[in-house]
């Protein structure tokens, strides 16, 4: 039976007048960090909206990290002042997603990818045709990924002619408190050439984020580079947001064709505050009190940096790394679960050394322990005998440490060691540099191997002429 035009048009005025029911829920507990609450339809990896008492305006955003028979657990991205039994739970039918691009490239952002450096709103400061972007994205598929064959200096002579990165690697830099890892990030993002840097300062205290900003990046830098920062006082969820935003801004920037310098300080704390987060939600500490999901973010966090795909409109993106890790103890603590992790996933790392940074070398990295796993591929084999010369030197000079600060080594006794000590000096004014001095690559190239120089070809047999030949000689 077919209907007439008016049936239709009675149907249509009869939905106009519907008015749309809004499905929401209500906190029923609140225990430490976790929130329960029902909230219907909502799924783990939502965002919701929870109303606190006397700030209708000022909803607290909170995720689902889990079920608890009908009920789902809720982890707040911020303080839950105001929040009662009776609070209203809103599911927003949407993960945590942000807006990125160009626009943000000078501004300082909080945790949530909103700006705190007193400039406009992103809703000025971006253009409305810019898509939401979840800040959780799988990584490029490893056999679509192109190949690192191309160097990235960045103006610093012991990390470009011993440990030399390529564009679209992912390096981290270990270092325990004070041996000058947030001065060497700093040098890093001003001298490397980068089209633009992305900072993430993760659980920093707040006196350390005005100071990073405001003295370790120049003018210049800064017109370049985004700022993300959650402090240590934040919660748990907003810390680890912090540093997915940092990653989705430079991937974003990455699909645009740029190369961008990640710069996360500090993996470590990323990693704590998923384990907050993980035993907050009930999961079980595996080792060393981090539960499970700890060791299953950190490989999905860093791969999802690197070379970006092959694209058929030719444009070549790719997100350099540097993920600073703490240390606790030595520098080769087997017992340190998070830096054995980052070393195993990593593309090389950079140690930082107490024993250099002590006798005021800077920066303090030790080359012996430290390694780019692409190196090999972006250098000459000249610059690559070059290293591995030093390298012997140095170990050398390891070997006979304290027989030399006890002072009971003697001139003369092992001719391999008097070599290699008087090298060092020249291996020491190389490596050693300003805070504020960038090194030429070609130039930095040219004083390595005036210190190393290349062996000579071996002569060749000369070749006689037929005449001179012996008889039989073919």
């Amino acid at each position: 039976m077919e209907r007439s035009p008016l049936h239709l048009e009675e149907a249509l005025s009869v939905v106009a007048r519907t008015v749309p029911q809004e499905v929401a829920g209500r906190v029923t507990e609140l225990t430490g960090l976790v929130l329960r609450a029902t909230a219907p339809g909502a799924r783990v990896g939502e965002l919701v909206r929870i109303e606190r008492v006397g700030q209708p305006e000022r909803p607290l955003l909170a995720e689902v990290v889990g079920f608890r028979a009908d009920e789902v657990v809720l982890l707040p991205l911020g303080p839950v002042a105001g929040v009662g039994p009776d609070s209203v739970v809103r599911p927003t039918g949407r993960p945590f997603c942000i807006r990125a691009g160009p626009p943000l490239l000078g501004r300082v952002l909080d945790g949530l990818g909103e700006p705190m450096d007193g400039g406009p709103p992103l809703k000025e400061a971006l253009p409305g045709e810019l898509p939401l972007r979840p800040v959780e994205r799988p990584a490029v598929m490893p056999l679509r990924r192109r190949r690192i064959t191309r160097m990235l200096p960045l103006g610093l002579r012991a990390i470009d002619g011993c440990l030399t990165l390529g564009e679209g690697q992912r390096i981290g830099l270990f270092a325990g408190p004070g041996l000058g890892k947030s001065l060497l990030l700093g040098q890093i993002a001003r001298q490397a050439e980068a089209d633009a840097i992305v900072i993430g300062l993760i659980g920093e205290r707040g006196r350390e984020v005005r100071d990073f900003v405001e003295q370790q990046l120049d003018p210049p830098t800064r017109a370049r580079a985004v700022v993300v920062c959650a402090t240590s006082d934040q919660a748990p969820l907003l810390r680890l947001k912090a540093a997915l935003v940092a990653t989705a801004i430079a991937e974003e920037l990455r699909d645009r064709g740029q190369r961008v310098l990640l710069l996360i300080d500090s993996l470590t704390r990323v990693a704590r505050a998923q384990r907050e987060v993980g035993l907050a939600a009930g999961e079980l500490p595996a080792r060393q009190g981090y539960p499970p999901s700890v060791f299953a973010l950190l490989p999905r966090l860093l791969e999802r940096a690197g070379q970006g795909p092959v694209r058929p409109d030719g444009l070549k993106g790719s997100i350099t790394a540097v993920y600073a890790v703490l240390t606790t103890g030595s520098e080769q603590d087997p017992d340190d679960l998070i830096a054995e992790e980052a070393r195993a996933t990593l593309d090389g790392h950079i140690t930082l050394s107490r024993h250099l940074a002590e006798r005021g070398h800077f920066p303090a990295i030790d080359l012996l322990r430290s390694l780019s796993r692409v190196m090999d591929d972006l250098v000459d084999p000249a610059q690559r005998q070059a290293v591995l010369r030093m390298r012997e030197t140095l170990s050398v000079c390891e070997r006979q440490r304290d027989l030399l600060l006890l002072g009971a080594y003697q001139r003369g006794t092992d001719p391999q060691t008097d070599a290699a000590l008087g090298r060092l000096p020249a291996i020491e004014a190389f490596l050693r540099q300003g805070q504020w001095e960038r090194s030429d690559f070609q130039e930095t190239r040219r004083r390595l191997l005036e210190l190393f120089p290349p062996d000579p070809p071996e002569p060749q047999a000369p070749v006689l002429p037929r005449s001179a030949r012996s008889p039989g000689w073919p």
